[in-house]
C-alpha cells in the first residue's frame, strides 16, 4: 500500500474511509451509504418482498397504535423526536394516531441527510397539515441533548426500523446509555428489534435477486469516487452477505474479484486489493429476548412494555430510565 498520510482530513467521511482501508481487515461504515442516491435505494429495499422489516413493523403499528400512542402522550405535551426518521412512512401511522386521540405533541425528526428531512417535511405537510413538524438536522446526540437542553417538555424518542442492529452489542450499549442520559424519568423510547429466525430468511433479506441491495452497499464505492476522485470500479466486487444463527449478527461485505490498485487522490492514498479480499460494510444484529433483556439492563433502562407482529419476527419495545 502506498500513501503519503494527508495533514488533516476536511472532515470525518475522509478520515473515516482513510482509516478502513489502511488498516486489516479493511472497513468501511455503513452510514456513507446513506447520501441521496442511497437514501433512494434504501427506499427502494424497504419495498422488497424479500426485506421482511418493514412490514412486520408496519403492522405492529397499525394493530398496536390505538394502545401504543395512548403510552406515549399520558395526556401531557410532549415531544415526539424521531432518530433517523427516513421517509416517515411507518412513522406516519402514530402520527395519524395522535391527531385522533388530540394528543399535544410535536414531531422533531432527526437525520443526518437533509435532502431526507426536506422530503419529511413537505410530505407530512402534504398529508397530516395538522402535525407541527420541526426536522433537525444533525447527529443523533448532539441534537438530541440541544433538544434536551431546549426544552424540559417530556420525550418520546422514536427508533425504529431496527437500526439499532447495525452496531455489534458492546456499541449499542454505549448508543442506548447516551439516550438514556438524554432522558428524565417520564421520558419514554419506543425503539425496533429484528428477531433471530430461520438463517435463509435472514439472508434472502440483504441480497435480494434483483441486485438493489447490492447496489445500496457498492454506494459506498460510488460516493467514494465522486467526493474523493477515487478510481473503485465496483464491478469488479462482488456483494457478499453471510449469517451467523449463534452470534445472531449477519454481515455484508464486497469482495474483491480480481488483484487490483484503487486510486484515491483527494486522500494521497493507493490501495492494494488481493484477490477475493473483503471490504466488511455493515453489521445487522438480530436479537431474542434475553439479549434485549441484557442490553437494557447494561443500559440502564427497563422494558415497559413489547409489541410483536403475528410471526414474532419483529419487536417494538417501550423503555424508561431504569
Amino acid at each position: 500500500m502506498k500513501t503519503t498520510t494527508p495533514t488533516a482530513f476536511k472532515n470525518a467521511f475522509e478520515e473515516d474511509v482513510h482509516k478502513g482501508l489502511t488498516t486489516y481487515p479493511k472497513h468501511l461504515l455503513s452510514k456513507y451509504i446513506y447520501d441521496e442516491k442511497g437514501d433512494k435505494l434504501f427506499q427502494q429495499i424497504m419495498e422488497m418482498p424479500e426485506y421482511y422489516l418493514t412490514n412486520c413493523e408496519f403492522n405492529i403499528l397499525k394493530k398496536y397504535a390505538t394502545d401504543i400512542c395512548k403510552s406515549f402522550s399520558d395526556e401531557k405535551r410532549f415531544d415526539l423526536i424521531e432518530l433517523g426518521a427516513g421517509d416517515g412512512k411507518k412513522t406516519k401511522i402514530l402520527l395519524k394516531e395522535l391527531l385522533r386521540q388530540n394528543a399535544d405533541f410535536n414531531y422533531l425528526p432527526i437525520d443526518i441527510s437533509q435532502y431526507v428531512l426536506n422530503q419529511l417535511k413537505a410530505s407530512v405537510n402534504r398529508e397530516l397539515p395538522k402535525v407541527s413538524i420541526k426536522p433537525q438536522q444533525g447527529t443523533y446526540f448532539k441534537t438530541l441533548d440541544y433538544l434536551a437542553e431546549l426544552s424540559h417538555r417530556k420525550k418520546v424518542i422514536l427508533f425504529l426500523g431496527s437500526n439499532i442492529g447495525n452496531l455489534l452489542h458492546e456499541n449499542a450499549i454505549d448508543f442506548l446509555r447516551n439516550i438514556r442520559e438524554a432522558m428524565n424519568a417520564d421520558d419514554m423510547l419506543f425503539m425496533g428489534f429484528d428477531q433471530k429466525k430461520k438463517p435463509q430468511q435472514i439472508l434472502d433479506a440483504y441480497n435480494d435477486k434483483t441486485g438493489i441491495t447490492e447496489a445500496f452497499n457498492k454506494n459506498l464505492l460510488v460516493r467514494i469516487n465522486r467526493e474523493m476522485q477515487a478510481d473503485f470500479k465496483p464491478d469488479t466486487f462482488l456483494h457478499w452477505e453471510t449469517y451467523d444463527p449463534e452470534t445472531g449478527t449477519a454481515k455484508s461485505f464486497l469482495v474483491s474479484k480480481e488483484e487490483q490498485e484503487v486510486n484515491i487522490p483527494v486522500l494521497n492514498l493507493k490501495v492494494q486489493f488481493d484477490k477475493w479480499e473483503s471490504i466488511h460494510t455493515e453489521i445487522s444484529q438480530k436479537y431474542d429476548e434475553k439479549v434485549v433483556e441484557w442490553l437494557a439492563r447494561e443500559a440502564g433502562l427497563k422494558i415497559e412494555a413489547r409489541y410483536s407482529d403475528e410471526s414474532d419476527c419483529y419487536r417494538n419495545y417501550i423503555f424508561k430510565r431504569g
